[in-house]
């Protein structure tokens, strides 16, 4: 394709920044815009085997505390979420149950629950209300020192980065410049990548064998740097 028809399609707003980062040269800026695209897609696939492998491990904590039905007990009246402060966890639950209606179990609704949702149980009135005993799922997350607490304030701080670039890549931005600035770096997707590899890790999940044939990360992130 021509880049002229590249542009059209994707907006000349859109392909500026790639232009401006390849110094005009049209031909690398449709080639960067592409390898964004597989960089974006490649990250989102490990972003998603973590959300699943997130939820899972808090589902399990928590069924075996609070029992088979945590979730629906946990936004019913007088249960541990229902209170104001946790009132946008409990409404989140309460719709997904509604949404699903006749279908629901247990299962299906916490399939039903965002990222978003499921990095709150690390927010301090959620964690203290479930028992503060979430950060088991974690076993091997370094110990705490008078200088550093990894705590559950900065797991959830930890997440919400992962949560972040998550939205950045559904909301189709690009995930291939200096923050704020036409100028090509893969600095970002490293940074982002190497702390989900960490927190697989502190999840004691061996995610070299879990997502083997899955990551090419390097490899495009190495293309891009010498485009």
């Amino acid at each position: 394709m021509k880049y002229s028809e590249f542009e059209n399609i994707m907006s000349t707003t859109r392909m500026g920044r790639y232009l401006a980062a390849c110094n005009n040269n049209s031909k690398r800026a449709m080639t960067l815009y592409r390898k964004n695209l597989q960089l974006s897609q490649e990250l989102f696939t490990i972003i998603s085997c973590f959300e699943i492998a997130l939820r899972n491990s808090i589902d399990q904590h928590y069924l075996t505390i609070h029992g088979n039905n945590w979730l629906r007990e946990a936004a019913s009246t007088g249960g541990m979420f229902d209170n104001q402060r946790c009132r946008l966890t409990a409404d989140n639950i309460n719709e997904a149950i509604q949404k699903l209606n006749a279908n629901y179990t247990h299962n299906k609704l916490v399939a039903e629950l965002g990222f978003g949702f499921w990095r709150y149980m690390f927010a301090p009135h959620q964690f203290l209300l479930a028992g503060q005993s979430l950060l088991a799922i974690f076993p091997a997350k370094p110990q705490s020192t008078p200088g550093m607490q990894y705590n559950a304030s900065f797991v959830f701080n930890q997440l919400s980065k992962v949560n972040n670039i998550r939205n950045r890549i559904a909301h189709h931005e690009p995930i291939c410049f200096i923050s704020g600035q036409p100028v090509k770096s893969t600095t970002y997707a490293r940074q982002h990548y190497t702390l989900l590899l960490q927190l697989f890790q502190w999840m004691t999940i061996d995610e070299g064998k879990l997502l083997y044939g899955l990551d090419h990360i390097n490899m495009i992130c190495n293309k891009i740097d010498t485009l």
